[in-house]
C-alpha cells in the first residue's frame, strides 16, 4: 500500500505533466483548418466569410425577427436562443444548469424511488458531534475506522516531503 505523501507526490507530479502539456500548446495554430494559420482574428475572419458565401448559395430563408409561421422567413439565431433559454428558464425556474433536467434532478437523487425513506434511515445511522451518543464497541470502531481516526504513521508516509520541489522536478 503506498503511503500519503507517495500518492501526493504522484498526483503533483501529474499535474506538473500538464501544466508542461498545456505551455506547450498555447500560441499552436497549426491545427486550424483555415489558410491563415498565424492570426487567429484572420482565421476567424474566413470561416466568417465561408459562412456568409454557403448562407447566400442555399437559396434558404430570409432572417426575420419579426416574422410569424412562414416558409420564406426564419427567426435569427440570437433569437431562437432567447426563446430557447426563456422557455428553458419558465420551465426550470431559474435552477442551476447542473440540476434543470427531471434526468439531473433524479440523478442528483441517486435515481432512488424512495429517496425520503433512504435519507431518514441513513440519518438515524450517523455518529453525532453535537450530542452524546451510545455505541456500542463495534460501532465505535467501525466510526473510527469510517473517518481515519485509526491510521498510522506508516500510512502517511514522511510528512517532511517537499511537494514544491517534486512539482517543479515534473515541470522540467
Amino acid at each position: 500500500m503506498a503511503t500519503l505523501a507517495t500518492r501526493i507526490g504522484d498526483l503533483a507530479t501529474r499535474i506538473a505533466t500538464e501544466c508542461k502539456a498545456i505551455r506547450a500548446l498555447s500560441g499552436d495554430l497549426a491545427s486550424l483548418s483555415t489558410t491563415s494559420k498565424f492570426n487567429l482574428v484572420s482565421a476567424l475572419n474566413e470561416v466568417q466569410a465561408t459562412v456568409a458565401t454557403l448562407s447566400a448559395a442555399s437559396d434558404g430563408a430570409t432572417i426575420n425577427d419579426a416574422a410569424t409561421a412562414s416558409t420564406t422567413q426564419t427567426y435569427s439565431i440570437t433569437k431562437i436562443r432567447d426563446l430557447v433559454s426563456t422557455s428553458i428558464s419558465a420551465i426550470t425556474a431559474g435552477a442551476p444548469t447542473a440540476l434543470d433536467t427531471l434526468d439531473e434532478l433524479a440523478a442528483a437523487l441517486g435515481d432512488d424511488a424512495n429517496f425520503a425513506g433512504t435519507i431518514t434511515t441513513a440519518l438515524g445511522n450517523r455518529v453525532r458531534f453535537d450530542a452524546a451518543q451510545s455505541l456500542t464497541t463495534g460501532q465505535m470502531m467501525q466510526a473510527r475506522a469510517n473517518i481515519g481516526a485509526d491510521i498510522t504513521s506508516a500510512q502517511t508516509g514522511d510528512t517532511d516531503t517537499n511537494f514544491v520541489t517534486i512539482f517543479t522536478t515534473g515541470l522540467i
